[in-house]
């Protein structure tokens, strides 16, 4: 008798144990904070918290990059959304994994070695006590089926869009390559007359009503907004804010391109993109800009809304929120309007973090990775490191306990092609060794290379230790159809695997 007492009253510890035990687990998560992941599709740097270029107007991302820590020299692990996108939320470089081009959203973790059992960023937080949601394009289209708990999906394609529209086609008398390589959505104008039309007005409606209800968990939230990705079509209001004769052009010098080795004219080989000299004989380059621009103040206005919603929220100082873009944007440099490029303009985007135990009002000036924001979101929200992240956490920096010098930024476009920037310097290695070295201190703009000048040979070869040393081959279900060089590329490097996978949305 005696014996099953004692059983008994050792059953009732070890449950009150375990019950103790799982309220230690849920206590703790529920005192985690929640994250904000707002991403911005193709963002450059023309915003008043940077460097306020051509007088544009972004109110709501300077006050949010005010109450926390801006980072103006932050670049992107490839310039083109697909690839950048699969970075930031794999937390590995593309030479890593050999997602160089668009993939599908479902085949980023597939039969890909590096990548078929990665944790996505929002898995992460998942599998560690949070509710996750997402709306938007967060991967190359929206998310993998079952990333987030709740998915609002996405609008398909980059409208709305009016009935008659001009639809860039620079494509001449190159009748192969407008059949094999197609046309891009590059247009502008006004349109459509309300907001309400628009689809990232439709996606910030969603995050407000989550904002305002109650959770059991603490909540990863992304939301990922579509403008200012062509076509640049934002209501007139927007357009009306940005006078024509207020507009100042980007940097330019037309033979900016004659020192350049000849797969950097490959990969900006561009023909679905306009060309500045096209812009310049026709007038059009302030208008694109003022297009830019709208685009860029309407996103900034929808952010407002989110930070409002937040502010008026129960969840106002218990959230971490982070502000990104996937690349630049170049609005006449090196000849173009597009990103597709190694070149600064191309690769430097905005990043900033704001919320509990981050600095307020700090602007860092050290080169950094977007593929830092997985650990740094892991270590602001209290979470154990994840080990297959090649990104460092950027919390030491923002504290000041780790010394910016010697940090860099590598960023990748296609096999074998890389461009690194720090100190000052930027410098790019092609896949067939040819090089190019710039000085951002005498030549910010990138006009003049000086990979032969043996002024600069020690510090070329310094910065060769940071080129990756591991360079997969292209992953069978990423691939870059409208542009000639990634094509071929492709096929060079992966032989009878290299044919090209066709991708809904390829040339964005």
């Amino acid at each position: 008798m005696k014996k099953l007492s004692y059983l008994f009253v050792l059953m009732l510890v070890v449950s009150a144990c375990g019950n103790k035990e799982e309220a230690n687990i849920e206590e703790t998560a529920t005192n985690k904070p929640n994250v904000l992941f707002i991403a911005v599709d193709d963002l450059n740097t023309w915003l008043g918290c940077l460097n306020n270029y051509s007088n544009t107007k972004t109110p709501n991302i300077d006050k949010l990059a005010a109450s926390g820590v801006l980072f103006s020299n932050a670049h992107c692990q490839a310039p083109l959304c697909g690839p950048s996108r699969a970075s930031i939320m794999t937390g590995l470089r593309p030479s890593t994994t050999g997602i160089y081009g668009m993939t599908p959203d479902e085949k980023v973790r597939s039969e890909n070695p590096a990548t078929k059992d990665i944790t996505f960023l929002p898995e992460y937080f998942e599998n560690n006590g949070y509710h996750t949601m997402g709306i938007g394009k967060l991967f190359h289209i929206n998310a993998p089926k079952g990333v987030f708990n709740e998915n609002g999906g996405r609008v398909k394609g980059f409208g709305p869009l009016p009935e008659k529209r001009f639809v860039w086609d620079g494509f001449g008398t190159s009748k192969e390559k407008k059949r094999k390589y197609g046309r891009t959505s590059t247009d502008w104008g006004a349109f459509p007359e309300s907001d309400t039309l628009m689809p990232d007005h439709q996606s910030v409606d969603w995050t407000i009503e989550r904002l305002n209800k109650k959770y059991d968990k603490p909540f990863f939230m992304a939301l990922g907004f579509l403008r200012p990705h062509v076509p640049l079509y934002v209501p007139q209001k927007w357009f009306d804010m940005h006078p024509l004769e207020g507009i100042e052009v980007a940097p330019y010098q037309s033979d900016d391109l004659n020192d350049i080795p000849n797969v950097g004219l490959q990969i900006n080989d561009l023909p679905m993109m306009p060309s500045t000299e096209w812009a310049k004989e026709t007038g059009e380059w302030k208008k694109i800009i003022q297009a830019y621009l709208a685009c860029v103040s309407f996103v900034d206005y929808e952010i407002g809304r989110v930070m409002e919603a937040l502010e008026n929220s129960e969840y106002a100082d218990n959230t971490v929120i982070v502000l990104w873009s996937d690349h630049g944007y170049r609005l006449g440099e090196k000849g173009t309007f597009a990103k597709h490029a190694l070149w600064e303009t191309a690769t430097k985007a905005p990043l900033m973090f704001a919320g509990p135990n981050v600095p307020k009002g700090k602007k860092i000036d050290a080169p950094v990775e977007m593929l830092s924001i997985y650990p740094t979101l892991l270590e602001l929200s209290g979470l154990p490191a994840y080990g297959r992240n090649e990104g460092i956490s950027l919390v030491p920096i923002m504290r000041g306990g780790k010394n910016e010098e010697g940090v860099y930024a590598l960023t990748t476009f296609g096999k074998d092609n890389h461009s690194i920037k720090a100190n000052g310097y930027r410098y790019i290695q092609y896949e067939d060794g040819t090089e190019e070295f710039y000085d951002h201190k005498k030549d910010p703009n990138e006009w003049k290379n000086e990979a032969k000048n043996p002024d600069y040979k020690d510090e070329i070869e310094a910065f060769k230790k940071y080129l990756p040393t591991i360079n997969a081959k292209w992953d069978p279900n990423s691939s870059y159809t409208f542009q000639p060089y990634f094509v071929d590329q492709k096929t060079r490097v992966n032989g009878s695997d290299g044919k090209p996978v066709k991708v809904i949305g390829a040339a964005h």
